[in-house]
């Protein structure tokens, strides 16, 4: 299909902002603590961006995840209120207990 080829051509050559195509901007999650802290593993997997709690340690041990804007490696890192978790483009705002 000659057509075909073309059209993934000209998305391969020519960027986003170029072409008006842009992938979907995800709204930020929001998360309310009920202590203190959470532990990073567990906010992922509580906000569902994780399948369990060994995939949540796995994406973390692999630097995939970013607190405050720094690649964050501690698994059981305390994430407190007021901090902006991120993975796969997606933001949690971590908010304190009402």
């Amino acid at each position: 299909m000659p057509g075909a080829r073309a059209r993934w051509f000209m998305i391969e050559i020519f960027p986003a902002s170029l072409t008006g195509f842009s992938a979907p901007v995800m709204p930020p999650l929001q998360f309310t603590l009920t202590g203190d802290f959470v532990e990073l593993h567990n906010l992922l997997k509580l906000m569902g961006l994780a399948d369990s709690g060994g995939s949540a340690k796995a994406r973390v041990a692999m630097g995939d995840v970013t607190v405050d804007g720094k690649v964050e490696m501690r698994k059981t890192c305390k994430i407190r209120a007021g901090q902006k978790v991120k993975i796969d483009g997606q933001t949690i705002h971590v908010r304190a207990p009402e």
